[in-house]
């Protein structure tokens, strides 16, 4: 059901939203689909050579779940504003080892209302937002500005 205006209230928090757990295939599924071959993102020998225990997610894909969030909040046609920031790489799940990593790959997306206000006839909400895995590491954080019903 969308939020509406007359609902929301400063200091309200959006329903967690949950993606993952991600494995390697995302990763280079994603790669294809965004024209992003950096082979720190699906190859070991090289993410080892140059000091890492493990390929990282595209930080856009982390971005792009973060997006997914605030479009099952709000209707995608009332989105006026998406900012963020990176914070820490995203690993893939372990599939040798699910006990010491599997957390690491699902993603957790909160947001929390912290303005609501009119602007130029519309109704608007800003809310921050964070997205983490599920052993607590912050892995963006950002704002969404919408218009509300």
């Amino acid at each position: 059901m969308p939020l509406t205006y007359n609902e929301m209230s400063v200091g309200n928090t959006l329903p967690p939203y949950t993606a993952g757990p991600m494995t390697r295939t995302h990763f280079v599924r994603y790669a294809g689909a965004a024209g992003d071959f950096n082979p720190l993102h699906h190859d070991e020998t090289f993410v080892r050579a140059i000091g890492l225990d493990s390929v990282i997610a595209h930080g856009m894909l982390i971005m792009g779940i973060a997006g997914e969030a605030v479009c099952s909040w709000i209707d995608g046609k009332n989105l006026r504003k998406l900012s963020t920031r990176f914070l820490s790489m995203t690993k893939p799940q372990d599939w040798h080892n699910p006990e010491n990593t599997k957390s690491r790959a699902t993603i957790v997306v909160t947001g929390k209302i912290v303005k609501i206000y009119q602007e130029n006839g519309e109704k608007l909400m800003k809310c921050d937002i964070i997205a983490k895995d599920l052993l607590g590491s912050r892995k963006l954080d950002g704002f969404f500005i919408a218009a509300l019903p």
